[in-house]
C-alpha cells in the first residue's frame, strides 16, 4: 500500500515512501527521475530516514545521470506554463496535495503533488503519464477508423517512445506508435496513423506506397512537411 502523504525530504530531492506487505527489507529505487523507498509496512520513519541519508550520494548520482539523458527542454513545469496536445495549447495547473492522477479540467492540465516547489520530476512524470494515457486512447481510435479506409486489418497496437521515428509496423499487422506524436496537431497524428497502416500494404516507400497514402489523405504532403519542420518542438 502506498501512502502519498509519507515522504522523505532529502538533500536535493524528495523520496516517496511505498509501504508493502510483500517485502521484508527496504530498497530504494530511482526511476525516471523519481526516488521511491519501498519498505515493509511497519518500518518506522526514523529507519527510513536513516536509509535514505546513507544512500544520499548514490541517489544524487542516479538523478544526475537521468537528467543528462533527457532531451533538452525549456519547460519549468510551473502553473501557467503551456503544453500542446492535438493542436491546442493547455495551461498547466499545479496543485498541492496527495499524489493524484493528472486530469484535463476546465481547459487546464491539472497536476497534484505534495510539494510543487521541490518536486519538478514528479510534475514532469505526471504529465508524461497523462500524455501516454491519452495517446493510447486517441491513437487506437484513429487506427480503428482509418484501417477501414485503407482496407487493412491490424494486429496488436502498442504505444511506445522512439528516439527517431513516429511509428513502425510488421508484416503481421502489429503497429507501434511514438506517444509524443499527440503533441502535434490532430491532422498530423492522422497522417502518422495512415502512414503506418499503408505500410501493411506496401512495406517500403515506393511510388505505390505514397499513392496509397494520398488516396486516404490528399493533404499528406503538408502533414509530412509540418512534421519535418516541427519535430524539435515535440518535447515535454
Amino acid at each position: 500500500m502506498t501512502s502519498a502523504s509519507e515522504k522523505v525530504e532529502g538533500r536535493g530531492f524528495c523520496a516517496v515512501v511505498v509501504r508493502t506487505s510483500r517485502k521484508k527489507s527496504a530498497t530504494i529505487k530511482v526511476e525516471e527521475g523519481i526516488v521511491s523507498v519501498v519498505v515493509p509496512k511497519t518500518l518506522p520513519m526514523d529507519k527510513i530516514h536513516q536509509l535514505v541519508d546513507s544512500k544520499h550520494d548514490w541517489i544524487i548520482e542516479k538523478l544526475a545521470i537521468y537528467a543528462e539523458a533527457q532531451p533538452p527542454s525549456e519547460k519549468e513545469y510551473v502553473s501557467g506554463e503551456s503544453f500542446p496536445y492535438l493542436g491546442r495549447n493547455y495551461r498547466l495547473k499545479v496543485l498541492t496535495g496527495d499524489l493524484a492522477p493528472t486530469k484535463l479540467i476546465n481547459g487546464r492540465i491539472t497536476v497534484t503533488v505534495p510539494d510543487p516547489d521541490a518536486q519538478y520530476h514528479y510534475i514532469r512524470r505526471a504529465l508524461l503519464n497523462w500524455y501516454k494515457r491519452n495517446a493510447e486512447k486517441k491513437i487506437r481510435e484513429k487506427v480503428t477508423r482509418y484501417a477501414k479506409q485503407v482496407g487493412v486489418e491490424t494486429g496488436v497496437v502498442r504505444i511506445k517512445e522512439f528516439k527517431s521515428r513516429w511509428g513502425s509496423c510488421t508484416p503481421y499487422g502489429d503497429l507501434e506508435f511514438n506517444w509524443l506524436i499527440v503533441l502535434a496537431p490532430n491532422r498530423i497524428v492522422d497522417y502518422v496513423v495512415v502512414h503506418e497502416l499503408c505500410h501493411l500494404i506496401h512495406h517500403d516507400h515506393s511510388i505505390q506506397f505514397w499513392k496509397e497514402v494520398e488516396r486516404v489523405m490528399p493533404d499528406y504532403r503538408e502533414c509530412k512537411e509540418w512534421l519535418k519542420d516541427n519535430v524539435h518542438k515535440l518535447v515535454v
